[in-house]
């Protein structure tokens, strides 16, 4: 007798369950949609849900329906091809306080949605949007390190009561110190290793002069660090887009690709990935005399370093940073209450609001400016020439007499409204690390990813319906049975792809109808022993206890080799080699359970409570 225990019917069938649930949220398609968002949420209120559907309205556009939540408004539209234009109508109807970007809604039922049931995520060639290679530029990183060495120098020597010593980069990866005696140098040589143990000694070309270097171990942890930073900042700058499942991740050592899936305002997205927008705060000088002659001669004092107002005006600040954008937490855009000018609230971390903490303690009625910095990207054309070069900002917007100690908040002034709402939202979403440039754009359009979700449906279809009517035919009865495991295989691959959120991919859908095929092979095994079995003089039970026993291992080393090399496309590809990868390994668990437990199961059923059986119909 063939039988199983009801534990694992009941098993089998809560499995089942389980995955037409999750897997049901698929047959919803999604809705066209337009996203508001606000920088203050205190402005979505009923006033701005109202305009949106009057301007929609007014302009001929059918909204199917507009939801309001904490954080964002969206508007559901009746036709993709209106998305654009809704979109431009709003940003220019509600002002530079919304943000408006392009989406699409699910339309799964609410009660599918609680339970945490949503559809499968489509990657940037099934939806479309636009897919970008960005270049680090990690010697900009490696300066950055520099600079903040020989800031933790001077720190270093003013509580050591050294002598301002001549600090000069060399290279990417040293500092040449020159002491002004061999007893400074002495006294603290020894200092500065202990404090940098990353640091190695080499002497200079006298006495009086050493080279610290850089070991190779912290160079690589630099590159490291300014590539995980920027991906971080880029991550958070594409959340404020408003793009749903975008997809960055790294790409060598020094690159970085973002795939934003159902954008299509790809200019605003180039603005916001490519900029780098800074603060930083350092000590002025009060001789304007001596600015003049440094903007003559173009040599600045030693210390100090020249700069210029957006007036023009040269002036001197101090070359040591007192806090720069890597201490911020925070920022968010304003207006002064007294005088109404535009202004950039600032939070700190710790570090940086006690370092500012104690410059302003001990510089009380001194000046201190902040310094603005942007790297914007150079601009190409479909034909990969320059209409705009790279440009570098470096300005100081203000400089003003401390009056008060301050430390973890305060404001900074000196901005136009439209800059501080900018800087407020690039400062929020992170400082890139070091500057990054636009190598490689591919725009996806939406009619192109329709086309691939239709070829693409129709090959798993083709392949799948080709597979069912050969097994009918061969197999008979147990054919059909190994169908119905077939059909349970693909709900639960598009189950569990839904449930973890996995982005589905052209290279995906490949997997998936590479595992339609592979999903019947161990069925084909289990059969073709049990016609062995039969052919040998077993009984028709005796067979089909032989046939699922023997076949196992076979069918567990074949699934196991294949499962091995879905791991290593996982490990070492990237993109569309790791989608293929994780749905061959979603479709080899779910094929195993479903051929020989869920084949088994339905076979007992049928043949296993009979006492005897003349023949199988296989």
């Amino acid at each position: 007798m063939n039988r199983y225990p009801a534990w694992k019917y009941l098993l089998i069938l809560a499995v089942l369950l389980v995955g037409a649930l999750f897997a049901f949220p698929n047959l919803y398609p999604k809705d066209p949609a337009v996203q508001v968002s606000a920088r203050n949420t205190q402005l979505l209120d009923s006033a701005v849900v109202q305009k949106i559907t009057t301007e929609l309205g007014n302009e001929g556009i059918s909204v199917k329906s507009v939801e309001q939540s904490e954080t964002m408004i969206l508007a559901r539209l009746d036709e993709r091809s209106q998305q654009e234009r809704a979109a431009d109508i709003l940003k220019e109807r509600l002002g530079e306080d919304f943000t408006v970007a392009l989406n699409l809604a699910s339309s799964s039922p609410d009660w599918l949605t609680q339970l945490g049931a949503e559809p499968m995520v489509l990657g940037l060639d099934l939806q479309g949007g636009v897919h970008f290679l960005l270049q680090v530029d990690m010697d900009a990183a490696r300066a950055t390190q520099l600079e903040r060495y020989e800031s933790d120098f001077r720190v270093v020597f003013r509580d050591e009561r050294v002598r301002r010593p001549s600090i000069t980069p060399v290279g990417d990866d040293s500092l040449r110190v020159r002491f002004d005696s061999l007893e400074d140098r002495e006294r603290i040589e020894s200092q500065i290793l202990t404090d940098f143990p990353e640091l190695s000694a080499v002497e200079g070309d006298n006495e009086l002069s050493v080279r610290y270097v850089i070991a190779d171990a912290k160079m690589i942890e630099i590159a490291d660090t300014a590539l995980e930073q920027n991906i971080t900042a880029l991550r958070n700058r594409v959340n404020a887009l408003g793009v749903a499942e975008p997809i960055i991740q790294r790409q060598g050592s020094d690159r970085i690709v973002v795939q934003l899936p159902g954008i299509q305002d790809t200019l605003r997205a180039k603005e916001m990935i490519g900029r780098v927008a800074t603060l930083e705060y350092r000590a002025a000088g009060t001789d304007g005399a001596a600015a003049l002659e440094a903007a003559r001669t173009g040599r600045a004092p030693p210390g100090f370093k020249l700069y210029y107002e957006r007036t023009g005006n040269p002036v001197l600040l101090s070359k040591s940073l007192i806090v720069s954008g890597e201490e911020l937490v925070d920022a968010s855009s304003g207006f002064d209450a007294q005088n109404g000018q535009p202004q950039v609230n600032v939070t700190l971390n710790n570090v940086g609001a006690n370092r500012m903490l104690k410059f302003t303690t001990e510089n009380v009625n001194k000046p201190m400016a902040v310094v603005y910095k942007e790297s914007i990207p150079a601009v190409k054309d479909s034909g990969g020439n320059i209409i705009s070069p790279k440009r570098e900002i470096e300005e100081v917007i203000s400089i003003a007499n401390i009056q008060e100690p301050f430390g973890k908040n305060f404001r900074t002034t000196g901005l136009d409204p439209a800059e501080a709402k900018d800087l407020a939202l690039l400062l929020r979403a992170g400082a890139l690390a070091a500057p990054v440039e636009i190598v490689e754009e591919r725009t996806v359009g939406p009619s192109l990813g329709a086309e691939n979700i239709e070829r693409g449906f129709n090959s798993v279809v083709y392949g799948f319906v080709a597979v069912l009517i050969f097994m009918a035919i061969y197999y008979k009865v147990f054919g059909l049975v190994a169908n119905l495991a077939l059909a349970a295989n693909v709900v639960l691959m598009i189950a569990v792809l839904s449930l973890f959120g996995a982005t589905l991919t052209m290279p995906g859908i490949a997997g998936i109808v590479l595992t339609v095929g592979m999903a019947v092979d161990a069925n084909v095994l289990i059969f073709e022993r049990i016609r062995e079995e039969i052919a040998n003089g077993n009984s028709p039970q005796a067979s089909i206890r032989g046939g699922y026993d023997k076949a196992f291992s076979t069918i567990a080393d074949a699934n196991i080799t294949t499962f091995i090399a879905a791991i290593v496309l996982f490990s070492f590809g990237t993109g569309p080699i790791k989608g293929f990868a994780i749905t061959l390994s979603i479709g080899i668990a779910t094929s195993m359970f479903t051929a020989i437990m869920g084949t088994r199961a339905v076979v007992n059923l049928i043949y296993g409570r009979r006492q005897r059986v003349a023949a199988l119909s296989i």
